[in-house]
């Protein structure tokens, strides 16, 4: 009991943090969103460089290292895995500071069910009839703000499907939560360095603008490793259907800072249309834990009968 009380608080923590993230990028607003990420990236391996060598971590690492360079199914996946969550962070920097907190907010509420979407497009998995009821509910608050705007909430799609696919490709790598994320860094910080190299040579950087924005983009990286960090720990001490509520605890604090904090519009067509995915997410919520305990059993039934 005492340690799945300890899960909950780390894995409510990381969730605390990730929600709070849109008003870290707020103070770099000033900075494109490409120097911030090239940054985001750079940071980050340092930080998880460091983390390693202080957690003893460092020797399973090289050792993965040289294990996956013989692999060349988990390297391409590795390989999509950094360049997905690269997108996926960049897009959530460009949205923050252009003024669509809520389009991300809407982004990591209907995730979960692209995951199950893609697990069945994919994995060929099964869907219940509440997962079904899920997709339709959900699919409706989406037309909503499509059919009122007259577009696409292409800023929230992309978040949801490039997470997504991201935890896909994060499937066919099973390592640590620290080695992966070294890793997925190491990936793309070449590409980073080159950004900032160019941005040296044809315009000015922002980061040596003042002592207050370089010490902010170099915090970025411990700004996204350390919820990843609780998360993992949570991860340990939680059941899966525990995590899988407390995972809204971020877009809900993401959407109440836009609306609070920096005065996004939340129309009543906004509300009709969150109505909607909130009524999904209940379902996919409450259904989750009857699935899984369904499909244990009938796992259960076929080692018995030797299915």
């Amino acid at each position: 009991m005492k340690q799945q009380k300890e899960g909950i608080i780390y894995a409510a923590l990381s969730y605390f943090i990730w929600g709070l993230i849109p008003i870290y990028w707020k103070f770099v607003q000033h900075v494109s969103a490409g120097e911030i990420l090239a940054h985001r990236v750079l940071w980050s391996f340092v930080f998880m460089i460091i983390l390693l060598l202080l957690i003893n971590k460092w020797r399973g690492f090289l050792s993965f290292v040289k294990e996956i360079v013989y692999q060349p199914k988990k390297l391409a996946a590795l390989l999509t895995a950094s360049i997905l969550v690269s997108i996926n962070w960049g897009i959530f920097i460009w949205a923050v500071n252009s003024g669509h907190i809520l389009q991300t907010s809407l982004g990591y509420y209907i995730n979960p069910l692209v995951s199950v979407l893609l697990g069945v497009v994919v994995l060929k998995e099964k869907l219940s009839g509440a997962q079904i009821l899920s997709f339709t509910l959900a699919g409706i608050g989406v037309l909503i703000l499509t059919l009122h705007y007259g577009e696409i909430p292409w800023v929230a799609l992309s978040l949801a499907v490039s997470f997504g696919l991201y935890g896909l490709a994060k499937k066919m790598i099973k390592v640590d939560a620290e080695i992966g994320l070294t890793l997925e860094t190491m990936m793309v910080t070449p590409l980073a360095i080159i950004f900032m190299v160019y941005l040296l040579f044809t315009s000015k950087p922002l980061f040596f603008e003042s002592a207050s924005t370089s010490f902010l983009l170099m915090g970025g990286g411990i700004a996204t490793a350390l919820p990843l960090l609780f998360f993992a720990k949570g991860a340990q001490k939680v059941p899966l259907s525990m995590m899988g509520i407390l995972q809204y605890i971020a877009p809900t604090m993401t959407l109440l800072i836009g609306v609070f904090m920096y005065h996004e519009p939340f129309t009543k067509i906004h509300l009709l249309s969150f109505i909607f995915i909130w009524s999904a997410l209940l379902i996919y919520a409450a259904s989750h834990p009857i699935q899984s305990k369904l499909n244990n059993r009938n796992k259960k039934n076929r080692i018995k009968y030797g299915a």
